[in-house]
This record gives structure tokens, sequence and C-alpha cells, in this order.
């Protein structure tokens, strides 16, 4: 069996393509029940999809290599021809899986390295994975020991140090562009996660004059009341733009919600007053055409980048130790893929052994027919010791060397010794629907 994983971030995919082939959470579920509805092809045996702002990645175990199936289960998915965004993709296996899962957990593959988000999201991925019956004990252990590498590389090290997550970024951005930002009146779309960030963070700098905006109004009023800020609802969405120095958009929402035409119409009676929209969206929320009104700014997530450089230095020095404490975990990871290798062999060798140990048990006791039912209870057990003495040594010395470089070797030599055969198992599974990769795989 193997492990792959294919994807596109904020590195290799721009955003006006990565806001198409974005998942919520309910398009995961959906597209996860399928693997198990046989949409997917029966060499798959376990999925998780982990999809954020900045990436979308699948990670599947399969005893082929489904790069292209599951190309085209992401086109056909989000209605994108795979034309249009393979040659965004990257593609890994096996222990390269696991190195960029723990480089994603850990934050060193986000837009804001080290930024403390990417954790939970990697966390709530293998619990939606779970929720669906899609993991096994290869992904559900690879996710697991990803989620600890990521937890002591922001325990150990300063890497999640003055945090810098995109929202942050969006706050000193404003605190760049607009000088008295104690003055300015910012306005929040959005009500979420990130949107509470950008008002925690703005409200660090200074600001002090907040207006969030949200479909309901319950939910606005619950992070304004929070952090001291007002509340109102998309209804007034125009009056709070023409009122706004700043707005940062932070939506959920599947399409634009700050069209061209709002923004020429509130800049029509603003009297050249500039206005500065941040969009941290993904789908964005504010139309891209609006950086072409006069007066206005607009930068979105991908502008973001640009901002980064004078923030990350002391984040930057953290990562040589990060690095060390990824080796640390993928080290232990690899281990356990290799005793992987061991355990169907020992399985079929305890059970081919009780299959000998009971055929042998019944004719010596079809010869003894006078024994009392508690003296064939003693010979039964004496059986079972002698079986288990004699399987003790080999089967420790097997498991052992799984993680020694000659594994597969020893599992080789195992298999032709005591004569099992791969598609003669005795554990009961099938070579295609066995959850634990054998050596041979």
């Amino acid at each position: 069996m193997r492990i792959l994983s294919l994807g596109l971030n904020h590195l290799s995919t721009p955003v006006h393509l990565r806001e198409r082939l974005i998942f919520n959470e309910e398009q995961i579920r959906s597209s996860l029940s399928r693997l198990n509805c046989g949409y997917l092809s029966a060499n798959m045996a376990e999925m998780v999809i982990l999809s954020t702002c900045n990436r979308i990645e699948l990670y599947v175990v399969s005893n082929q290599d489904t790069f292209t199936e599951l190309e085209t289960f992401l086109s056909e998915l989000h209605g994108v021809e795979r034309d249009e965004f393979i040659r965004h993709l990257y593609h890994h296996k096996d222990m390269d899986v696991a190195r960029h899962l723990f480089n994603v957990a850990s934050g060193l593959d986000s837009l804001v390295v080290g930024e403390p988000q990417i954790l939970g999201q990697v966390t709530r991925a293998l619990e939606m994975a779970r929720g669906q019956n899609t993991v096994g004990p290869i992904l559900n252990r690879l996710f697991q020991s990803a989620v600890h590498a990521g937890k002591r590389a922001r325990t150990e090290t300063g890497i999640s140090r003055n945090p810098t997550s995109v929202a942050s970024l969006a706050a000193s951005l404003s605190q760049r562009v607009v000088h008295h930002i104690a003055e300015a009146q910012i306005v929040i779309l959005g009500a979420g996660e990130m949107a509470e960030l950008a008002v925690e963070a703005l409200l660090k700098r200074g600001a002090n004059r907040i207006l969030v905006v949200n479909r309901t109004l319950e939910r606005a009023y619950s992070l304004a009341h929070r952090w001291g800020a007002q509340a109102t609802t998309f209804e007034n969405l125009n009056a709070a733009l023409a009122s706004a120095d700043i707005v940062i958009a932070s939506t959920g929402a599947p399409h634009t919600i700050v069209t061209t035409e709002i923004v020429n119409q509130i800049m029509q009676a603003r009297q050249q007053r500039p206005l500065v929209l941040i969009d941290i969206a993904v789908p964005r929320n504010i139309d891209p055409k609006t950086a072409h009104i006069s007066y206005v700014r607009l930068y979105d997530i991908d502008n973001l980048k640009a901002q980064l450089e004078h923030s990350l230095a002391e984040r930057m020095a953290e990562v040589p130790q990060v690095k060390f404490i990824l080796e640390q975990e993928l080290s232990q990871f690899e281990e356990y893929m290799k005793s992987l290798e061991m355990i169907p062999i020992i399985v079929d060798i305890r059970q081919q052994a009780e299959v000998i140990r009971q055929e042998v048990l019944e004719k010596a006791l079809r010869r003894l027919p006078d024994l009392t039912e508690t003296e064939r209870d003693r010979i039964e057990a004496m059986t079972q010791a002698l079986v288990k003495k004699l399987l003790e040594a080999p089967t420790h010395r097997l498991r052992a060397e799984a993680s020694c470089p000659h594994a597969p070797e020893y599992a080789a030599v195992a298999r032709t010794l005591f004569g099992l055969h791969k598609d003669d198992r005795v554990c009961g599974f099938t070579a295609n629907a066995c959850p634990i990769p054998c050596a041979a795989d």
C-alpha cells in the first residue's frame, strides 16, 4: 500500500484558481462519502481532505498510484477543467507525504510561517474523515503524528512567537496605510475566526473605531461585544462602506459582496477621501476590478505576501530547530510504517500455527477416546503453551527487525520459511482488502 497526496497551495496556485477549488465542510463530507459509496477506485482504502484559504490537499492510501483519478475527482467535484489546474499541482508519495504534512502542521508551509490556525485545520480534517469512516490505521497515525509534531514545534521553539496570521498582517497593513489608526473608521465584513483575529490585532495596534458587519446581527453583535466594537448587518453595507477608511473582508460567502458598482457609488460621495480595501477571504469577497477606481487601494490575500518580510525575521531564525523536531517525529513515523510490514506476517504465522495445532490435536484426541474432559482441557492448554513458546522468539525477532534497513528482506525470508504467500493469506483478508501493507506492497 502507498500513501499519496495531491494538492495545490498559495505557492503554486493563484487565488483566482484556488477559490474555485476550495471545499467547505459539507463538500468535504459529501466528497469523502463517495469513497465509501464506491465512486472512487477500489484501490483507495483511506482518504482525508484538507482545505483552507491557502491550500487544497487530498491524502489517500492506495495500492496503486491513483494521481490521475484524484485529479479527475477534483475536477468533477468543482466543475473545473483538469487542464486549468494540473500544472499547479504537487504530488507526494510515502515518506514525502509525511514530510509535507509535518511541514504543513508545524506552519513551515504556511503563507505566514508558524501561523497557528493550520494546526487546528489539520486536526479538523482528520475529525471529518473519521466521521465519514474514511481513515484507517495509516492516515490516522499519519495525521496524529503531524499534529503532535506541530504542537512540539510551537511549544519547544519560537516559531509562533509574536503571532502573525493573515488577519494580523491585514491589521499591520492597516496601521501602515492609515497613520492615525486610532482615528480611522474600520469596517470588518464577517464574524468568523479570521474576523475575530483581525479585530483583536487591530485593537492591539490602537484602533478604537471598529464596525462588524455580518449576515446575522446576533453573530456580529457577539463578536463586537467581546471587543467593544459596533455591529450591524449587510442590509446597511453601503452606509458602512461610505463611512469607512479601511475595510477588511473575511466572510465565508461563496461570491463577491463588495462589487465595483457599490464602491463606485460610495466613492462619488466621499470627495476624494481614500478607501483601503483588504480582502483576506477565499473565495474573494471584493471584486478585483475595484482596484481600478480612483482613490481606492485594494489588497487581496496574495498581495499580502509582499508585506511579510519585515515580520518574519525572528520566526525564520527558529526554522532549523523546528526542522530538527520534525526529523525526530518523521523518524518515529517511519519506524511505525516499517513495523506494519511485519504485523501481517506475524498474524499469518500465528494463525497458521493455530490451524496446525488444532488439526494435530483433533487427530490425537480421536485416538484417546477414554480421556476425561479435564484431561482433554489439559492437553489443549499444553499444545497452546507449546505453540506460543515456539513462536515467541521468531515473532519477537520480526518485531525487533521491523525498523531496520533490511526489514523488507526479513519479511520476505519469513514468508518463505513459513510457507506464507500474499495470495494465500490465512488471516482472512484478500490482498486488496487488507488494511495493513504487506512486505510485498
